[in-house]
């Protein structure tokens, strides 16, 4: 029995061999879920991705320097509020519910 799920955040949609025979070797500890071949608004990250950039373009000066956006980015995403990781997890029903009543087509999500 898989003791958790892992889902892919990028592709691609076929891992390298050494991942796909790492996670045959895990199979029951880890269920792979398919990767949603036409949907990838369907991950909740991609949500948080913009959540993020709303938060770093909104600040008052711009980083001068890769340390600077590091420390930027780490620091915007511990305020992401708990409840918008919660809101996104908790509505992934009613997305997938809208892409499949629209057969794959575009949604409000």
């Amino acid at each position: 029995m898989a003791v958790a799920s892992f889902s892919r955040v990028m592709r691609p949609a076929t891992p390298a061999k050494i991942v796909q025979e790492w996670f045959e070797e895990h199979d029951r500890e880890f269920k792979v879920l398919p990767w949603p071949p036409n949907s990838p608004d369907l991950n909740p990250i991609e949500h948080l991705w913009d959540v993020l950039e709303k938060q770093v373009r909104s600040m008052e000066a711009p980083p001068h320097n890769l340390q600077d956006l590091n420390d930027l980015l780490l620091t915007s995403w511990c305020q992401i509020p708990e409840d918008t990781f919660r809101g996104l997890v908790e509505s992934m029903p009613r997305w997938v519910r809208a892409v499949l009543a629209a057969r794959g087509g575009p949604t409000q999500y």
